[in-house]
Parts: C-alpha cells; sequence; structure tokens
C-alpha cells in the first residue's frame, strides 16, 4: 500500500507542477499581451492610427461647376447640371467574378464587353464604367453594393436655347473642357478647379464621416455675352424660315450695336443642337457668321464710294458717265442691264451700277483704295476673339492689275466674313468710327478708330437710304415706320475656272435707323434654290423683319411715318 500511496503522490505532484507551469505561462502571456496593448495604446499609439487610415482614410475628389454661359440680360444659354459617373476597381470587382453579369445588366452593357474590359484593366485600380448618369439610375446602382463599384460626382452641360445660340456657345467635351466657340475661346475664364478632402469610408467604400477638407473647389466664373436672347431668337426664326422658303444651301445673320460694337444676334443654318452630340457634324456647327468667307458683290459698293469721297477726287454730287451702258477693262467687259448715262454717286448705288461703280474705282489711286478699305477692316480679323476666325482676302494694292481693281469695285476678286462686312457697315452708321467687335457685354464703348470723315459716312448713309426707298432696288427691305439705308447684292459662286451660272450668294447689309443709327445688320444666303437669287428678294425681306422686331424690343422710336406700300415690289436693277 505504501508504495501503491507514494505512486498517487507522486503523480498529484507532476499533475500540480504541470498546472503550475501552464498557469505560469498563461499569466505570462497575458502580461505580454497587456504590455503589448498598453505599449500600442499609449506608448505606440500611432501605428495603429496609420493601420486604421491605411484601410479606412481616403482622399476624395470634390467636384466644382462650369462658370454658367448668359445673354446680356442674365438668360442662360449654358449651364452645368449635377450628374454622377460610375467607377470601378476592376481589381476588387474581379474577386467577385459571379457580380460582373449583375452588374452588366445595371449598366445596359454587354456582358462580354464588360468582362474583357475588366481583365484588360485588371492591373489598375480606377476605370469608368459609365459617365454622366441620371443620378436616381446612379444611385439605384450604388444601392446594389456592387463590390469595387463607386460613383463619382460630376457636371454635365446643358445648353437651355439648344440650337438658338449653338453655333456662338459651341459645347464642351465629356470632361467639361471647352471644344467650340465661347465654350473654347474662354474655357480658361469659366473652367472650375476640383477640391480635395480627407474622408473616412466603411469596408463598403461608402463615407461615413468627412475628417478634414484639404484644398476647397473653386467653381469657374460666368461668362455674360453681348447676345440679346431676344433679338437672337428673332434673327434664328427669320432666318431658318427664309432657308427652308428658298431651299438655300445655308445661312448666316449678324446683328450689331453700332454705338458700342457688341453682337446683339448672330445666327446660322443649318443649325445644330449641342445637347445632342450625335450632331457634331463639322459642317453644322461651325459658325459660318465668323469663319465662312464669301465675295460680297453690290453691297460692298458702299465702301468703294466712301473710299472715293475721301480721296477727294469726288463729291456727294459729282456725276459718272456710264454711257453705253458697258465698260471695257483689257480683255472683259463689265455692263449694266441697261444704260443709265450720266448719273451721280447716289444713283450709282440705287440702281447697282457696276459700270458706275468700276468707273470710279479706276480714276482712284490704288494705295488709296486699299487704305479706305483696310481702315473698315476688310482682309483683318475684327478683334472677336472667336476661334477659327477668317480674315478674308484683300491683296495688297501692289498686287493689283487693272482688272482687279475694276472687280473690286462690286465685290468681286475679295473675300470677308458677314461680321466684317457688318462692321464695315456699323463704322459707316457711327460717323466713320469703327469699333472693335465684342462678343461679350461691356458696360461703356471702346476706343474706336477713325475710319473716314464724319461727312464722308453722313453722305454715304444718306445714299444707302435711297436704296431701300421708294425707287431703290431693295424695297423689300423696308421698315414700317423707321428709316432704314442699306444695300443688295448678288454674287455668283466661285468655281473652278470661273463662276457658277446657277448658284448664287444673296446679301443684304443695312443700318436702322437712319436719324440715330443703332443697328447694323447683315443677311447672307448662300445658294438660294427656289427660283428667286437676288439680294433683294432673298435676304432682303429678313433684314426687313429682322430689323423691325429689333427696333421694337429696344424701344427705340420710330423716325418716319411715311406709310410703306408692300404690295408694289419693283426689282428695279437686276445687276445689283
Amino acid at each position: 500500500m505504501s508504495s501503491k500511496r507514494r505512486q498517487l503522490n507522486s503523480q498529484q505532484r507532476s499533475f500540480l507542477q504541470r498546472c503550475h507551469f501552464v498557469s505560469a505561462f498563461l499569466l505570462l502571456f497575458a502580461v505580454v499581451l497587456g504590455a503589448r496593448a498598453v505599449h500600442l495604446q499609449v506608448f505606440d499609439i500611432s501605428f495603429l492610427n496609420e493601420q486604421a487610415d491605411a484601410r479606412h482614410l481616403r482622399f476624395a475628389r470634390i467636384s466644382a461647376h462650369r462658370g454658367a454661359v448668359t445673354d446680356r440680360n442674365g438668360e442662360p444659354l449654358a449651364v452645368s447640371t449635377p450628374v454622377d459617373s460610375v467607377w470601378v476597381n476592376p481589381r476588387e470587382l474581379l474577386e467577385f467574378p459571379d457580380q460582373i453579369p449583375a452588374l452588366a445588366v445595371s449598366l445596359k452593357l454587354e456582358r462580354e464587353s464588360l468582362t474583357r474590359r475588366l481583365t484588360r484593366n485588371a492591373n489598375k485600380e480606377f476605370m469608368y464604367l459609365k459617365r454622366h448618369m441620371n443620378p436616381v439610375d446612379a444611385s439605384a446602382i450604388e444601392k446594389r453594393k456592387f463590390p469595387g463599384v463607386y460613383l463619382l460626382r460630376e457636371y454635365r452641360r446643358y445648353y437651355p436655347v439648344g440650337e438658338v445660340t449653338g453655333h456662338l456657345i459651341g459645347f464642351t467635351n465629356v470632361d467639361d473642357v471647352g471644344q467650340e466657340g465661347l465654350e473654347l475661346a474662354f474655357d480658361h475664364w469659366m473652367a472650375s478647379t476640383p477640391g480635395k478632402k480627407k474622408v473616412l469610408k466603411d469596408r463598403y467604400g461608402d463615407i461615413v464621416e468627412d475628417v478634414e477638407s484639404i484644398k476647397p473647389p473653386k467653381p469657374g466664373r460666368d461668362l455674360v455675352t453681348s447676345i440679346d436672347l431676344r433679338i437672337q431668337y428673332l434673327a434664328y426664326r427669320e432666318l431658318k424660315s427664309a432657308i427652308q422658303a428658298h431651299k438655300a444651301k445655308s445661312g448666316s445673320v449678324v446683328v450689331l450695336d453700332v454705338r458700342t460694337g457688341e453682337v446683339l444676334a448672330m445666327a446660322n443654318q443649318p443649325a445644330y443642337n449641342p445637347n445632342d452630340r450625335s450632331q457634331f457634324i463639322a459642317s453644322r456647327y461651325r459658325n459660318r457668321c465668323i469663319t465662312d468667307i464669301f465675295e460680297p458683290g453690290s453691297s460692298f459698293k458702299p465702301l468703294i464710294i466712301a473710299a472715293a469721297l475721301e480721296s477727294g477726287q469726288y463729291q456727294p454730287d459729282s456725276q459718272v458717265n456710264t454711257a453705253p451702258g458697258r465698260v471695257e477693262i483689257g480683255s472683259k467687259v463689265i455692263e449694266d442691264t441697261e444704260n443709265l448715262g450720266r448719273i451721280d454717286l447716289a444713283t450709282i448705288l440705287t440702281r447697282s451700277s457696276n459700270v458706275g461703280a468700276t468707273m470710279v474705282a479706276m480714276t482712284l489711286d490704288p494705295a488709296v483704295l486699299w487704305d479706305v478699305l483696310s481702315k473698315f477692316g476688310i482682309g483683318q480679323l475684327t478683334s472677336s476673339g472667336f476661334p477659327g476666325e477668317s480674315a478674308g482676302l484683300l491683296s495688297y494694292y501692289e498686287n493689283w492689275r487693272p482688272i482687279s481693281q475694276a472687280t473690286l469695285a462690286y465685290g468681286y476678286g475679295l473675300s470677308l466674313t458677314p461680321l466684317q462686312l457688318a462692321q464695315a457697315y456699323a463704322a459707316i452708321a457711327s460717323g466713320g468710327l469703327r469699333r472693335p467687335v465684342s462678343l461679350l457685354r461691356i458696360d461703356s464703348p471702346p476706343i474706336a478708330r477713325r475710319v473716314i470723315k464724319p461727312e464722308t459716312a453722313q453722305a454715304v448713309l444718306a445714299m444707302l437710304e435711297t436704296v431701300a426707298g421708294p425707287t431703290g432696288g431693295a424695297r423689300n427691305a423696308a421698315v414700317p415706320g423707321y428709316r432704314v439705308a442699306g444695300k443688295t447684292g448678288t454674287a455668283r459662286k466661285a468655281t473652278a475656272g470661273g463662276y457658277a451660272e446657277d448658284r448664287h450668294t444673296a446679301v443684304f447689309a443695312g443700318i436702322a435707323p437712319v436719324s440715330d443709327p443703332r443697328l447694323a445688320i447683315v443677311v447672307v444666303i448662300a445658294e438660294p434654290g427656289a427660283g428667286e437669287y437676288y439680294g433683294s428678294t432673298v435676304a432682303a425681306p429678313v433684314f426687313s423683319k429682322v430689323a423691325s422686331g429689333s427696333l421694337r424690343i429696344l424701344a427705340i422710336e420710330p423716325d418716319s411715318v411715311d406709310p410703306v406700300d408692300r404690295g408694289q415690289t419693283t426689282i428695279l436693277a437686276r445687276s445689283q
């Protein structure tokens, strides 16, 4: 028994020793863990903070909206609306391939295409899935909690009046960067600067708390244009109606404020809607008023008469013998539709005499003629700052041949834009002062450059008034209650080897009201195809309607009480 008891006591002591050892080990382990916890929590807390930050703190982009574009009265022409873009971390999503089909359905994408995109970008951490979604639709996708799929707030450009101002305003790309028109010209002004903040995210990637603002967002600055939307609507409507009625290829209308040089309206056809990217075709979205050049035909004759008066060789009552109704310049014969005989300068414009204008131009010193035309801005940019503006073409006088100077007299052999022609007529209307063209609203008139003497400008203006008078060739341009002045132009289109017989450009450039000029308006309609093609029958009526509406919109007092008989329109000069 004693040996058994000794054996039992030995086993008990061994068991107790093992218990004590295990207890000591567990106690030591607990002490080590406690010490480590105390060390991390008290003495080395930065380690845990760094680990937590690495898993939950992120830098988030704060989007800012692009500056708005308005007309001169504050009506919106371009605004930025909030949208959401869906992006993905391909690495995260590819860990759950069973989620890809459902995501493709939610985004209305092909599953195979989405899978290929994800696998091709498997080494990246950012990839757009769909840009500029409606926030409601994007939120529905966010609620599905697809792994690695997130939303990014962005802004999309919206143009409230669509194609009415599309050519002038232009458009931006999907990243809100200006691509055409004023959106491009003033991109630096309207562009926004996104901000940056530090946020706390949960394990699903959702922001649960804003921690710190790193960089505040900076919205773009608003742009106030010179456009009066009321006049713009009017010009757009009347031009579109004329293009359809005459089955023309294209057309343009420019309305300038004579006193300031501001563009109150600028319309083109064919038009496009900048809200519809499928319509972004260069032939539709280019601003023809500024980029397209044309030969002005007889609408250029007033500038020739102005140069003649400036030269001192002619007075307003000077006469030119156009008999026998034709003149030979080298091998070319220039003719009028009838022999007008001896006529004064006013009659040259009223009856649109090519012979009379040619004979006047040929007597002028080429250097003097070129100098006056250059001062009008012919062959030069208008300072509008519009992207892609054309300077037109006015060759240097030393390169002129006699036939060049002759054809220049009735608007051939040079080219200009509708805006340049409007600026030249505005200089006549303002007493011989040429002001820089502005597409932005200005608070005070800019410094003007004198082009011709005031008495010259007044004389030419008086002559131009007879064109729209009872005996003139542009009675269709008359405006009831107002005195207007202007000149028609009908030019054949240049083709390879000469000029086409069946393709024309109809032009009317005018000023209203004559007693105190406020508006210079140019109408250009290219290749009318419904039979009529003269400036007096195609372009002049558009001027009349645009001028009539604009004068009333601006509350300009009528300066004429003579009734206008629109039922007795007679074309007196087919050579115009």
